[in-house]
């Protein structure tokens, strides 16, 4: 399929109603054809799939690609291979003989195989028995090769070299996991728990799915997150790579468990109300030929462009020609296999800036200029498979959601189509975490500004949903620091236990890791995302088994042992994490419209601000503490702390009077209609809420 479409083709397609669009952002007036053209070539894409297939049944072509037994016993194979001249499948079933089943070509590069189920009926292929392709390539080069459709394959045993094994996946009926929940309702806005699974245990060595269904998932429902995200899901043969290199889309790592372990997990989850994202990479592949789609077909495009476009030089990766028919079907139906099969409620998508530039971004900061958005260096294809799988996931499952990881700002990420959007709900806000970053690495505290923490926090894209977060996965990497690690690594092996005295080291570290957590839980974004073990202040970094590191799985773990032990202060930012969902859940911040910020004092080092009727409070000064401060509000009435940061119960140091009422007066104040006085202890935020 070309993509590419003049300006008199434009017109023969449904023109996107933009007044919403450039009403909401006047300045995508300039690129209206622009809009339009991708809208169009967005349009021509889907209609053609609708014309030739039928969209829901083009989704559905899991159901027929592969190696898959039929209700008759036989086992039907399809294969896309269009270098190829002839192709075979072989394995333990047949003694390995490697062209005893012949492939019958049926033109358009794909290739098909029936075969007959064994004399007594039962399946010719064994459930669990290893097979493979053999290709044969138009120079008569014989490649084995792991169907891109595989749904499970396994890490060989030490004597067996590296390259993982394909076996086919076909359990008897009654070992098929059987679903008990439905979906959760859609929330109203996501609290989002980022886990690994093969990290989430205290034990130095690969986690399970069946570990996180029993021993996570309760911790996750106790701290009060709504969704999960999950990494590293999708089967890759290198462990390290944090699961962005993968090698068999359609098959979840076997390193965790099985298919039906992923599945009880995700029931589970259901079970207790929480919804489950996965970390889904359609951005870019695993350079693997043996067991990746790296020249599958013996040639070095096939899923990917051919040359040097075909790859990413930073990532060591290949890249997927979005313009062929094939390769939408294969990741189209990718999205469509995790929900259907796996009943997950939508999709974290990777490398999304990387994808829509045709540079990927590397060594790129973007100005927020908009010609930086529109021309000839966006790569419009991506552009348009990005639209195609958001309109997938909106109408076929409309209480899903999808987030793009987007650094560049594009606009109209997250509008949908309908208005000439991309289609997204929402958009990862990565400036913040960089931000907070920044700051501790080259300032201390006090001269941190309080107008930049507010501009940072609130600076995004008028009605474009934002899931703001404090840190990220990469930061919590060897080479980088958590937040806690940057506020507390000095002291974190020796004095975070109650039994010593609480240092000054330490005693800034909790009040600063809460307030940076609460702040940007209120005032980033629509959404709120933590990666597991930060919300506790995990004390070391994430480095996965290497060379480099004797092969040791001692910084691969999370040590929620730590959370554990009464007597370790871990446990404070842990019950304050939970603490701060509970009130979110209660109050609705993140659905609510973008916070008021009524003051950022530079002197005083306060910020305040206003969002669901809510009133958040935070004195970042190191050591001043403020009698009957005054700030705005806007709704009078009577209020009283909510969450305090300075409570027992999260290691404070009990400054607050909870029993407080605090009454507005009718003294307009910092351009809010209201004022009332507060105590305000140094280094501590708390937020005021009507007294009900």
């Amino acid at each position: 399929m070309n993509v590419v479409i003049d300006s008199s083709e434009v017109e023969k397609y449904p023109i996107p109603d933009l007044s919403k669009l450039l009403d909401l952002d006047p300045y995508l007036k300039r690129f209206e054809s622009d809009l339009c053209r991708r809208h169009a070539i967005f349009s021509r894409t889907k209609d053609a799939i609708d014309k030739a297939e039928g969209l829901d049944q083009f989704l559905q072509s899991y159901k027929r690609f592969g190696v898959r037994q039929t209700a008759c016993g036989s086992v039907e194979c399809l294969e896309w291979v269009p270098g190829a001249t002839a192709v075979f499948i072989f394995g333990a079933f047949n003694d390995w003989n490697k062209f005893e089943f012949p492939y019958e070509n049926l033109g358009y590069g794909k290739w098909k195989l029936k075969i007959p189920p064994k004399a007594d009926g039962t399946c010719a292929i064994p459930h669990l028995s290893e097979i493979k392709l053999v290709i044969v390539t138009p120079n008569g080069e014989h490649v084995e090769r792991i169907s891109p459709w595989a749904t499970y394959v396994v890490k060989p045993k030490k004597n067996e070299g590296v390259t993982y094994k394909w076996l086919f996946y076909n359990p008897s009926p009654d070992t098929v996991y059987k679903f008990k929940h439905a979906r959760p309702a859609k929330p109203k806005a996501p609290r989002i728990y980022e886990a690994h699974i093969g990290i989430a245990s205290p034990e130095g060595k690969v986690s399970t799915y069946k570990n996180f269904t029993q021993n996570m998932l309760p911790r996750i429902k106790y701290l009060g997150y709504n969704y999960i995200q999950l990494m590293a899901v999708m089967e890759h043969a290198y462990y390290g790579s944090f699961g962005y290199q993968v090698t068999s889309f359609f098959a979840p790592s076997s390193r965790y468990g099985t298919p039906e372990d992923l599945k009880a997990l995700i029931d589970t989850a259901h079970g207790m109300g929480i919804s489950v994202l996965l970390d889904i990479v359609h951005s870019h592949a695993s350079k693997n030929v043996l067991d990746g789609l790296n020249q599958f077909d013996g040639t070095d495009s096939c899923h990917f462009h051919g040359g040097p476009r075909g790859f990413h030089d930073l990532w060591d990766s290949r890249l997927f020609d979005y313009s062929k028919w094939e390769v939408l079907r294969f990741l189209l139906s990718n999205v469509a296999s995790y929900m259907d099969n796996f009943q997950f409620d939508g999709f974290r998508f990777d490398g999304v800036t990387s994808m829509i530039y045709h540079d990927h971004g590397i060594s790129r900061g973007f100005s927020g200029g908009y010609h930086e958005y529109f021309g000839l260096h966006i790569d419009i294809e991506s552009v348009v498979y990005l639209m195609l799988v958001n309109h997938v996931m909106h109408k076929y499952y409309p209480s899903s959601i999808t987030i793009a990881e987007d650094v560049s700002g594009m606009p109209a990420m997250c509008r949908p189509i309908e208005e000439g959007g991309i289609g997204f709900d929402y958009r990862l806000a990565m400036a913040i975490p960089d931000n907070w970053i920044k700051m501790l690495k080259e300032q201390c505290d006090e001269e941190w500004k309080m107008q930049h923490i507010t501009f940072t926090l609130n600076n995004r894209r008028y009605k474009e949903k934002c899931i703001a977060y404090a840190e990220s996965h990469d930061q919590a990497l060897v080479g980088d620091k958590s937040l806690a690690f940057w506020l507390m690594d000095k002291e974190m092996y020796t004095n975070m236990s109650e039994m010593s005295e609480l240092t000054p080291v330490i005693d800034r570290g909790l009040r600063l890791h809460m307030m940076i957590r609460l702040v940007t839980h209120g005032l980033g974004g629509e959404g709120y995302l933590n990666f597991i073990g930060n919300e506790f202040g995990h004390p070391e970094w994430l480095d996965f088994p290497r060379a480099g590191n004797g092969e040791s799985y001692h910084y691969a773990r999370r040590q929620f042992n730590l959370v554990d032990d009464e007597l370790l202060r871990y446990r404070h930012l842990y019950n304050f994490d939970a603490a701060m969902q509970a009130a979110e859940e209660k109050y609705n911040w993140l659905s609510a419209s973008q916070g008021y910020v009524s003051r950022h004092h530079e002197g005083d080092k306060v910020i305040v601000f206003e969002r669901a009727g809510v009133v958040f409070v935070f004195n970042f000064h190191k050591d001043k503490s403020y009698t009957d401060y005054q700030i705005g509000v806007h709704e009078p009435g009577k209020y009283t702390i909510a969450l305090d940061t300075d409570d027992e119960r999260f290691g404070g140091h009990k400054r607050n009077d909870h029993s407080i009422r605090f009454f507005t007066v009718n003294e307009p104040f910092d351009n809010r209609t209201n004022s009332l006085k507060v105590y305000m202890p140094c280094r501590c935020a708390f937020i005021l809420a009507k007294d009900e």
